[in-house]
This record gives C-alpha cells, structure tokens and sequence, in this order.
C-alpha cells in the first residue's frame, strides 16, 4: 500500500467520525479529533507505554461523566489518531480504515468515561 498523506488520512478519520453511531455523536461534548504523525514524547509519557509499543491513539481531556457543574469555558478534549504508528501495522487502505475505526471508537470511549477494562469487555 502506498502510504497515504496526512491530509488523505485526516480524510479517512473525517470519514470515520460520520459513520459513527447516531448514538455516540449525540454523547460527544466538547471534544476535537486531531491527527498527527507521530506522538510527542510528553504523549507517550502520558499513555505510560513502554518505549517499543506503538501508540495508535490518545485521548487527552476530562471524561464527560467527570464534569461537574464547574465545567465551562474549557478548553476541548483532544482525541489524536496517529498515521505513523497505524501504517506500521496496516497492509492495506481497508486495514487502514478498520483501524482507524476501532482506535476512534475506543478512545471516543474513554470521552465517553469508559476505562481500558471497560473497552476490552466491549471488545475494543
């Protein structure tokens, strides 16, 4: 496959943030999906990862169920998809877009208030 160009991969998420359910964008609340190459080493600190795991998503934010009446004029979650570390483990555009599909839905899901045990018994 010949790798895609970030703006051809931004696409691919814009894509795959319309097919989400009815259900999920209803519940989505002040949240930005951005894309980028690659994460920042103060990303990989923050997901915790051991130095040769490959980070394909991160959501960075106060999840909507911890939101008190205290919550306003804040700044938007941030949910980052990155294309590096997704070509790395995709052979093709439709291996690509899957991914980018359940790496989407599972960290809309920690937006969501969901927690990594909470995803894996989803099956995400």
């Amino acid at each position: 496959m010949d790798a895609p160009s970030a703006a051809d991969f931004a696409a691919i998420v814009a894509e795959a943030l319309e097919a989400l359910p009815d259900w999920v964008r209803d519940r989505l609340d002040n949240v930005a999906v951005l894309t980028a190459d690659w994460p920042t080493p103060e990303q990989r600190r923050k997901a915790q990862l051991p130095a040769d795991q490959l980070l394909l998503g991160l959501y960075e934010g106060i999840p909507t169920i911890h939101r008190g009446r205290g919550y306003n004029m804040a700044l938007p979650d941030r949910v980052t998809l990155f294309r590096g570390s997704m070509l790395q483990i995709t052979k093709s555009k439709a291996e690509l877009i899957a991914q980018v599909q359940r790496t989407l839905l599972h960290e809309l899901g920690h937006h969501l208030g969901l927690s990594e045990q909470d995803l894996q018994q989803l099956g995400h």
